[in-house]
């Protein structure tokens, strides 16, 4: 059936697949239409792929599901399929954040308690700071790697700025829970809050788009009052998913009032209404808002195989919003973020890699990228897509009026502040 596979057509495949499909996946997704997700041809503009032996060392407790190696991984599949050998492609090493650099953001007592706690001087106050909670632990190298992962979104900002990279790509950063003066959600030291505030400093306006399916709450404070950073988050219905935040009304204040978007969506939502979401709200507030560069966080943990997350997606609504991003035209910095089924995050990301690059078109044809399609499995048989999945009719009617609900509020309260038509 495979040897097969190689030589039929798209329209082909996917009557095959619907035949095979007696009844919906229990992991629902898309009305999958590969032409959507493909990008421009690769240009020769200059993009960087952020990572080192040095933060590959370093990693969290073996107990905790946060793997550090996912980014090792990601480097990996982008070596054995020659998505790092194309014109204007290299590698650059992460600098460790100075603690100066830190403290634009995180408050000084509190990354004394870091230092602290991994010295083994623990106190009970540190644990009121995250240090120490289930998701937060202690461990050696906690320091070292957070201030490498800032460390290289900083680098990436950087690279933006001087013009030397159009593209930065940070598969160690995302850590867009931690606060000035706690941790939280796995995240220790905020470093996608941290780029965004050096780009804004140097006088661009920032446009920080976060996929992640936890609310990028840690990134909204540190901007709440501010328009020169705009911060849109798409994630699951805080009443359902930790951090709890992240509704339609928490909008911004002061000047920055309707420059914090978010986008809570209902559990369980699949590729076509989750993208209608998407398409629905970015890029008419990207248009209006006209950033000089973007900060995206392409959290994976919305995956259907996701333990954590209660979405249906596949990493072909990531690769969608790859390639808006790529078409936005804008200089672009990525970085990881959530995502708790280690292989299935490193291909999303090195999918992603593949679309803001260009160089998607010649690396996921249907003999690569929908092999899973003929076992009705997510399992990986040689691309970087996923299969197609199909959505639970059982739950879809209700999914969609939830979706929809949340759109009309964000069009009603969000797009008249930017002079953006709602029709």
């Amino acid at each position: 059936m495979l040897a097969l596979h190689l030589d039929l057509d798209l329209d082909l495949v996917l009557a095959l697949d619907l035949d095979l499909a007696t009844e919906p996946h229990p992991k629902a997704g898309c009305s999958f239409s590969p032409d959507r997700y493909h990008s421009r041809p690769m240009t020769t503009q200059p993009a960087i792929f952020i990572h080192s032996p040095e933060i590959e060392a370093l990693s969290y407790p073996a107990e905790s599901p946060f793997k550090t190696w996912r980014a090792r991984r990601t480097w990996e599949l982008l070596q054995s399929m020659s998505l790092m050998s194309a014109p204007g492609l290299s590698e650059r090493p992460p600098v460790p954040a100075t603690r100066e650099e830190l403290e634009r953001l995180h408050l000084p007592h509190y990354l004394d308690a870091m230092e602290a706690s991994e010295a083994g001087r623990y106190e009970l106050s540190h644990l009121g700071m995250g240090l120490g909670s289930a998701e937060c632990p202690v461990f050696r190298g906690m320091n070292a790697y957070g201030r490498l992962a800032v460390g290289a979104s900083l680098v990436g900002a950087r690279a933006l700025i001087s013009g030397d990279a159009q593209l930065a790509f940070n598969p160690s950063g995302g850590f867009h829970h931690a606060m000035p003066d706690s941790a939280a959600g796995f995240c220790y030291l905020n470093d996608v809050a941290l780029a965004c505030r050096e780009l804004a400093e140097s006088g661009r306006r920032v446009l920080y788009v976060d996929v992640d399916v936890h609310h990028g709450d840690g990134v909204q404070r540190a901007f709440y009052g501010r328009r020169d950073v705009m911060t849109i988050s798409l994630h699951q219905d805080p009443a359902t998913l930790f951090p709890g935040t992240g509704l339609v009304a928490e909008a911004g204040s002061g000047e920055g009032e309707g420059y914090s978007v978010n986008v809570p969506l209902p559990p369980e939502c699949w590729d076509e209404v989750w993208l209608q979401a998407f398409h629905a709200v970015v890029p008419p507030l990207a248009a209006a808002y006209d950033p000089d560069c973007l900060v995206v966080e392409f959290g994976m943990d919305g995956l259907c195989a996701d333990p954590i997350g209660g979405m249906d997606l596949t990493n072909n609504a990531y690769a969608e919003v790859a390639h808006w991003v790529r078409t936005f035209g804008r200089p672009v910095l990525a970085t990881g973020g959530g995502g708790y089924h280690p292989e299935q995050t490193a291909r999303g990301w090195a999918l992603c890699w593949s679309v803001l690059t260009g160089q998607d078109q010649a690396h996921d044809d249907m003999s690569l990228g929908m092999g899973g399609v003929f076992l009705q499995s997510a399992e990986w048989l040689g691309g970087l897509r996923d299969r197609v999945l199909i959505p639970d009719p059982v739950v879809m009617p209700e999914i969609e009026r939830k979706t929809l609900h949340v759109i009309d509020e964000i069009k009603s309260t969000i797009f008249p502040i930017h002079g953006v038509k709602s029709g």
